[in-house]
């Protein structure tokens, strides 16, 4: 409840100079802005139209006249999350044979635009799509952002760029035979407007068709998302130019090799290039044991959002037991190592991002961010700001859009969540959004 002192004071600081246009004033509330710096208390965030235009206190910010004035009292006001690795094509199945086989025509018009509409209602503001298939991608893309269909900002890749895909998946992995060709794959995905190139098992192809993935990309301006799974997809990576590496990989090896670790200080120490990224989505692996054993959160109904009963039935049916997934056999082997590679990561100077690898079996893009989230801060030890600045700041910096994104400041656009409490005490708050803004638009 509003204390009459607020009130008072809220009343007090409104500014009667001129009519507003499309005003919204966030008030009241504990302003984390992204930055990584010490919050706001009582903060005033003016937005107009899309954009945020002032930022203040209460007793110091005059709110417009005529403004809506949205209370944020008791609550954490922060930039809008990113996922830097989500599949819209998947919604946690168990079977990727079944799902690509059943559903792949229908992945533009209700599976794709359903997980977006999960993402947006969890705070996702911005996603990063690694894999689908090209039109459908693009498609889905267009239509968020023409506010067609809600959704976060989407940056998609389209098919992967790998040496060969795998048996009927030609539709969202792309084989290449020689430089040429991949030069050629490249440049198709860059005519269609792909935002990055996704490659993989680049230890599998030449070094030559390998580089002219890369090449080719930066050539017209698109980072390159490589896959870690191996050890010499990392090192052929580093030695190509890959920006961002995914995943933490490496199977069940306890830790990564001395001279990859050389190779990413190295590589970390060159402040003319640039951060090297680095995304190793924990959250599916972490957790898997817990759900497991506790299968009640697959009952959630936030996934059931914009699916059709019949696919909702398809996917419980999927999940009915957790424990005999093939997906996640070595899982158990592979998660008491995660503790050493993440260490390794972070004091290899890599920038790491935020990312979940979200549709996974029994991952739902209604719940994989805010868990990401979770495991960095309560089991590794990451600090809350920091954390929520791999989430915000470091992806924008990264997709190269932080002019307008990833921070909430004046100019930048409003993409703003809220959360009842402490998120930087509790941040499995982050579960439950109340409030999310998107280009100044409250959406939720």
């Amino acid at each position: 409840m509003k204390s009459t002192k607020f009130l008072s004071l809220l009343f007090l600081i409104i500014s009667f100079n001129s009519p507003a246009q499309n005003l919204k004033a966030l008030v009241g509330g504990t302003l984390i802005d992204g930055f990584g710096g010490t919050p706001i208390r009582n903060s005033v965030i003016i937005i107009e139209n899309e954009r945020i235009k002032s930022i203040g206190q209460v007793g110091s910010l005059a709110i417009p006249a005529g403004a809506e004035v949205i209370s944020t009292e008791g609550m954490s006001v922060l930039p809008g999350l990113w996922d830097m690795h989500v599949h819209l094509m998947l919604n946690g199945h168990s079977d990727y044979t079944h799902w690509d086989s059943t559903y792949i025509d229908v992945f533009e018009s209700v599976i794709m635009p359903s997980s977006a509409h999960q993402l947006l209602m969890a705070g996702v503001t911005s996603a990063r799509d690694l894999g689908a298939p090209l039109e459908a991608s693009i498609n889905v893309r267009n239509r968020i952002n023409k506010g067609e269909i809600p959704g976060p900002t989407i940056y998609v890749s389209g098919p992967f760029i790998q040496k060969a895909p795998y048996p009927n998946t030609e539709a969202f992995r792309w084989g290449v035979n020689g430089a040429a060709d991949a030069r050629a794959k490249v440049k198709k995905l860059v005519d269609a407007g792909v935002d990055v190139i996704k490659l993989i098992d680049q230890d599998q192809m030449t070094l030559e068709e390998a580089k002219a993935v890369v090449d080719e990309a930066h050539k017209y301006g698109k980072m390159v998302v490589g896959h870690s799974h191996r050890p010499d997809e990392i090192r052929i990576g580093l030695q190509i130019g890959v920006d961002n590496f995914e995943h933490t990989g490496l199977s069940s090896s306890p830790e990564y090799p001395e001279d990859i670790m050389l190779m990413l200080k190295e590589r970390a120490a060159k402040m003319n290039l640039g951060p090297l990224f680095w995304t190793p989505t924990v959250e599916g692996l972490f957790n898997y044991e817990y759900v497991r054993d506790n299968p009640e959160k697959l009952d959630d109904p936030s996934w059931h959002l914009g699916l059709p009963d019949s696919i909702i039935r398809d996917i419980r049916a999927s999940l009915r037991f957790p424990g005999r997934m093939s997906y996640f056999q070595l899982t158990p082997v592979r998660k008491p190592t995660l503790d050493r590679k993440f260490a390794q990561l972070r004091e290899s100077g890599v920038v790491m991002l935020v990312g979940t690898d979200s549709g996974i079996p029994m991952k739902f893009h209604s719940q994989s961010t805010w868990n990401e989230l979770d495991v960095w801060v309560n089991h590794f030890g990451m600090d809350p700001l920091l954390t929520i600045k791999a989430a915000t700041y470091w992806p924008a910096v990264a997709m190269k859009v932080d002019k307008d994104y990833g921070t909430i400041s004046e100019g930048k656009y409003a993409d703003i969540i809220a959360v009842s409490g402490d998120v930087l005490r509790y941040i499995n708050l982050l579960q439950n959004v109340d409030l999310v803004i998107k280009h100044g638009k409250k959406v939720k």
